[in-house]
């Protein structure tokens, strides 16, 4: 039976790119998948250019983040001036502030995102008509994906314009939210209940993340889990390190647990419990994270040699990261999702070790182990029983495997999307 072909647009938030983003990396392979499958996507950044030509961006930018912000905090949600405008929406301008982005803390954000959000300020208004007009003055399409809840708003005002059905993407939106001032916090998940009338289902990448928004939200609409899916042979490698070596890919910051690993890493080198261990860190990180990674390098430093730390984040290097580890470990701190570093970690065929919190027991499976509580000491004796006991790391990296041709590939995540647009088209 053939498959129709759909037109979808995506709106997703530019980071700027200077680390691994799990939620862009999730939208981008979701635009990937679908183009694979023979659909016509269109890409809609917000705030901060894609830079990198594998993101590809299809459309302008919208609600830019430099005069969004401004207007926001300064102008009590009034438009700026037309030539501060112009030069705040500049490619210098828009570019510096890409250098420097990379906030997954909403201090100071609290303005920008209940805008966002419930969109009732002017500021919001006119930027929404502008976007809401470009897609009315180009070829419609069959659906419209918003990445998050955190820019629902802007779902009101497509419906409200043009009927379009729409599909929102729930993925740690409370990770942002309970950061914000009680009275934000609250304001911001009423806002996101309100708005969800105009939506008219959502997806979440795991069961255990449908299980935490249907508590927060109740939605009326379906929710409708979605495992992530890649390209497996990009990230496919039957060699690896001469020496166990533990991988941290991610955005290298304490929320994702970098000291917990480096402090585990360390403790095993003290006690010579897995020999030649090695460590790789990897992912990128903001100005804003440099204080933390200082001490996370006196952790590290008696071994520094038996240490390999990427302190550079680059996209086109971003899939070989995993060709050179043995297993991934992101000792993350808040109940995750899902971690899509574990799925590019399969499809390497890199078993992980996690904590036993959030959708980790749900996506690793038997494709590595689980720890708790998720400090150093319990890490320290899950990485030593990988190496040390015998068939075991053999044992996850095949299933690792399995669940990379099962579950984790592009081809099954196009199907379950498409099959989801289809029957609301």
């Amino acid at each position: 039976m053939s498959v129709r072909t759909l037109k979808i647009l995506f709106i997703v938030p530019g980071s700027g790119d200077p680390f691994y983003c799990g939620n862009c990396f999730r939208d981008n392979q979701h635009a990937n998948a679908l183009r694979k499958a023979g659909h016509e996507v269109a890409v809609m950044p917000l705030y901060l250019p894609l830079k990198d030509p594998s993101f590809l961006a299809d459309t302008p930018l919208f609600f830019p983040a430099t005069s969004l912000y401004l207007s926001q905090k300064y102008f009590k949600k009034k438009s700026l001036p037309r030539w501060m405008e112009k030069i705040l929406q500049s490619d210098f301008s828009l570019s510096l502030a890409a250098s420097f982005s990379g906030s997954t803390s909403a201090g100071g954000l609290e303005e920008m995102t209940l805008s966002m959000i419930t969109g009732d300020d002017d500021v919001f208004r006119r930027q929404a008509h502008t976007l809401v007009e470009w897609i009315k003055e180009h070829e419609r399409p069959d659906v419209i994906h918003l990445s998050s809840s955190l820019v629902i708003g802007i779902g009101k005002e497509i419906k409200k314009a043009t009927h379009i059905p729409i599909v929102c993407s729930l993925q740690d939106e409370e990770v942002w939210i309970d950061g914000l001032e009680k009275e934000f916090a609250e304001a911001a998940w009423k806002g996101i209940r309100e708005n969800m009338q105009y939506v008219d289902c959502f997806i979440t990448s795991s069961k255990f993340y449908k299980n935490v928004a249907t508590s927060k939200l109740h939605p009326m609409q379906p929710v409708h889990v979605v495992y992530p899916g890649l390209d497996t042979a990009k990230y496919a490698s039957p060699h690896y390190p001469e020496h166990p070596t533990i991988g941290f890919f991610y955005r290298m910051n304490e929320l994702n647990g970098l000291h917990i690993l480096a402090e585990a890493f360390a403790k095993i080198k003290r006690e010579r419990r897995v020999p030649h261990l090695r460590l790789r860190i990897g992912g990128g990180f903001t100005s804003v994270d440099k204080p933390f990674l200082r001490k996370v390098d006196r952790i590290l430093s008696p071994y520094k040699h038996e240490v390999d730390w990427r302190h550079t984040y680059s996209l086109p290097e971003h899939a070989a990261f995993y060709k050179d580890i043995s297993a991934i470990c992101v000792p993350i701190t808040f109940e995750e999702g899902v971690g899509l570093y574990l799925c590019e970690a399969f499809a390497a065929g890199r078993p992980a070790i996690e904590p036993n919190t959030g959708s980790f027991a749900e996506i690793v499976g038997d494709a590595g182990l689980l720890y708790e509580p998720n400090h150093s000491p319990a890490l320290a004796d899950a990485i030593e029983r990988l190496f040390t006991t015998n068939g075991l790391w053999e044992q996850c990296r095949e299933q690792a495997l399995h669940l990379a041709e099962t579950r984790y590939n592009h081809t099954t995540l196009a199907e379950k999307l498409h099959a989801i647009y289809a029957d609301l088209l």
